[in-house]
């Protein structure tokens, strides 16, 4: 009996053993970007590793536990100018493989895994963090008229100075018309004629491009107009309509934005659905594997998110209401807060703009005029430029062209040591970006400082 019990038990661990060493390298591709180059290893069952580093040459080592090493590595195709080779090296054992990452300089790994998400199945991500990162060709460029160098990688979206994407959305549609004016004028009319024209002036400025959540006379749930704008990664929601009142004395413009009230039931909202938690926490979310860490962490980053989308609103609001007042009256002179579906995004900045109250005959009037529109368009196109050009978004043209464009005026007591410290860069590199021939600086001197 001993023995059929100790036969089985051998059985068992053999059997388990023949299961585990069942995974595989299905293939490997790489991806340069201007500072990380990304290795993605597409595994046929859930990963196990372990790495370490080695030098001279400069070396990765991955030992993956129970996995074959029978795939041919040396078809591996080399992008970019970091990695040199991919191959296998001895094992640790006959269950084992073992993958090392020939560098060509020092490179900074860190390594995860990654769940099936079609249309890739388990894989293992290598990013290494390049000690010389420099500009490299990419994969897959956009056909944006902005040459915006979107990368694609391993099925999400890498992005090296893109455009800023403003999502605008005209109000109502279809068999929605909105507000109707005295002669007969429809606001969905109105609302997105402007948002073509403002539609055009986004496109034709360097550094930004347009969305529209509707291009015809369409209907579009209200609800899903923050999805569309999602969808295509927003920076910035602008919804436009026309106000109307029972009486026609009523005009002038006004900017809306998200109520604190509403801000907190979103909140609630979006943390009761956990499938939206990937949509905020993205890669993270496929490896936390603790529940209530993530909803945790959710619910930190969805705040901290909300604040800042509310924050960008009422400085932009407070911009466009500026710019508004140029063109017409203001019904009222500061951003409103109020509880629309169409602002409720917590992780895009949103704002709706009344251009007027179409039930004034002759505000109706000026909204029939197509310049009058343009002016209006104009307007909100001015707010939103001046906010970009301050804030600009991380990652985007704008945010790189004003770090290289930095410029310090001298102040009592500054030298240029304390601001190399200051800026993170080398006192050499500051000079040579002001010709400096010493370091003798002056007072009111105005210098420009070098990106690190």
């Amino acid at each position: 009996m001993v023995r059929i019990i100790c036969s089985v038990v051998c059985l068992w661990v053999i059997a388990g053993i023949a299961v585990a060493a069942q995974n595989k390298i299905d293939g490997v591709r790489i991806s340069p970007s201007s500072n990380t180059t990304r290795l993605v290893f597409d595994m046929h069952s859930e990963p196990e590793f372990t790495y370490f580093t080695l030098e001279g040459p400069h070396r990765l080592v991955i030992d993956l536990p129970n996995t074959s090493n029978k795939t041919d590595l040396s078809t591996t195709a080399i992008n970019g100018s970091l990695v040199r080779k991919v191959r296998y090296s001895t094992p640790k054992n006959k269950h084992s493989a073992r993958v090392v990452v020939e560098l060509n300089r020092v490179a900074k790994p860190s390594l995860f895994s990654m769940a099936p998400a079609a249309p890739h199945g388990h894989r293992l991500v290598v990013d290494l963090e390049d000690s010389q990162p420099a500009s490299v060709s990419t994969p897959t460029v956009s056909a944006s008229a902005n040459a915006s160098n979107r990368v694609v990688m391993d099925g999400s979206t890498s992005t090296r100075d893109r455009d800023i994407i403003v999502a605008i959305d005209a109000g109502h549609g279809g068999h929605d018309p909105g507000s109707i004016g005295p002669a007969g004028t429809y606001e969905k009319n109105i609302t997105l004629s402007i948002a073509k024209k403002l539609e055009a002036m986004v496109n034709a400025e360097r550094g930004m491009r347009a969305i529209m959540t509707r291009s015809g006379d369409y209907y579009i749930s209200p609800n899903k107009r923050p999805e569309v704008a999602r969808q295509k990664k927003a920076d910035l929601l602008i919804s436009i309509h026309a106000d109307a009142f029972s009486q026609p004395q009523p005009r002038g413009g006004s900017v809306w934005v998200l109520s604190m009230r509403r801000a907190d039931s979103e909140l609630g909202r979006w943390l009761e659905k956990s499938e939206r938690h990937s949509e905020l926490l993205g890669g993270a979310a496929e490896v936390i594997s603790d529940k209530s860490s993530e909803r945790y962490l959710t619910e930190t980053i969805l705040g901290l998110s909300m604040d800042h989308s509310m924050a960008t609103s009422h400085d932009l609001g407070n911009k466009v209401v500026e710019e508004l007042r140029q063109v017409t009256s203001l019904h009222k002179r500061r951003p409103q807060a109020a509880s629309f579906a169409v602002l409720t995004a917590p992780d895009i900045p949103s704002i709706l703009v009344e251009v007027g109250f179409i039930s004034n005959p002759q505000e109706e009037k000026n909204l029939n005029w197509s310049k009058y529109r343009e002016r209006l368009a104009h307007a909100m196109f001015n707010a939103t430029k001046r906010y970009f050009k301050q804030v600009p978004p991380d990652g985007t043209l704008w945010a790189a062209e004003k770090m290289n464009n930095r410029t310090h005026k001298v102040k009592s007591g500054e030298s240029l040591s304390l601001l190399a410290q200051r800026y993170n860069i080398k006192v050499s590199a500051l000079k040579a970006a002001n010709n400096l021939n010493s370091d003798v600086v002056r007072i009111g001197q105005v210098l420009s400082i070098p990106s690190t």
